[in-house]
């Protein structure tokens, strides 16, 4: 029989050796959520190999044809295969996403280690843009700057990454706030490093981690977001292949033709559903302020 003791012990030596993976391991949400993500980046990359059809070729004999071995999640009302198109949209969604969250918390912290370090007349006009921003619903803000801007894919990249800085931002601040009264930052003044290479050397690498965590947790909100806008036509246009304007068009047709706008709605509710997974796991890993 094995020492409580001991075994104790034992576990104790993992979590200070490994102690992400040890997190990590007994998370069974984060890791359902790691699987998920994994399988759909496959699927995306692999998506010219997993189908022989082209994502935007039209084929009318073959339109609104039901599951079957031959297309497995029918066609569309031009005859083109859903299935590939799905995958592709994967492809588009999975990296717009990414990237319009990589621009606004890039651009967010820079703005917020600048905003909260000099302070002053700097950070009281940072600031109040910034409210005014959060004045209003991210979601109502990013249509009208897609719409004033054009209705397009880039647009709405611009716009999604526009309305997700403010908060960034803000986390950036308070974190700036705490650090530039640290001595090792104040030692540097001393010494003479002027205030952006203090910022971009020994604030902003401090004051990353919570920047991270949020921004796990707004890959999926983007990517629900570029959705929304390509389903009210305000995003990727046709014919591209994008989960947000495939079901916009297949909704029309929900009652006769189900799989039209099921299947792209399912990998987008589990892409969704797994990137917010891993944003909660994440968050109880890297924040030590988290008890759960």
């Amino acid at each position: 029989m094995i020492n409580p003791q001991i075994a104790s012990e034992a576990t104790k030596k993992n979590i200070k050796t490994h102690p992400i993976w040890f997190k990590l391991k007994h998370n069974k949400m984060t890791l359902i959520g790691f699987l998920i993500l994994f399988a759909m980046i496959v699927l995306a990359l692999l998506a010219p190999v997993l189908t022989p059809y082209d994502p935007i070729k039209i084929n009318v004999a073959e339109k609104f044809q039901g599951p079957s071995f031959r297309h497995l999640f029918g066609t569309d009302e031009v005859g083109r295969d859903i299935l590939t198109r799905t995958l592709f949209g994967a492809r588009l969604s999975l990296g717009v996403g990414l990237l319009v969250i990589i621009i606004a918390a890039c651009f967010g912290i820079f703005i917020g280690a600048v905003s909260g370090y000099f302070g002053g007349i700097i950070d009281q006009i940072v600031m109040r843009i910034m409210d005014m921003l959060l004045a209003f619903p991210t979601l109502i803000l990013a249509m009208a700057l897609t719409a004033s801007l054009g209705p397009s894919l880039h647009n709405a990249m611009i716009a999604i990454a526009i309305v997700e800085i403010p908060i960034y931002v803000r986390l950036a601040r308070s974190e700036t706030l705490v650090l530039r009264e640290k001595l090792f930052v104040k030692s540097a003044a001393v010494f003479g490093i002027r205030p952006i290479p203090i910022i971009l050397k020994h604030i902003i690498p401090n004051a990353v981690s919570p920047v991270i965590i949020q921004a796990t947790l707004n890959v999926g909100n983007a990517i629900l977001m570029i959705a929304t806008l390509g389903f009210l036509g305000l995003g990727a246009q046709p014919p591209t292949p994008e989960w947000g304007s495939m079901i916009s068009i297949g909704w029309k047709y929900l009652l006769d033709y189900w799989w039209y706008p099921t299947f792209p709605g399912i990998f987008l509710f589990l892409t969704s559903g797994a990137l917010n997974l891993i944003g909660d796991g994440v968050r109880d890993i890297l924040d030590p302020k988290s008890n759960r």
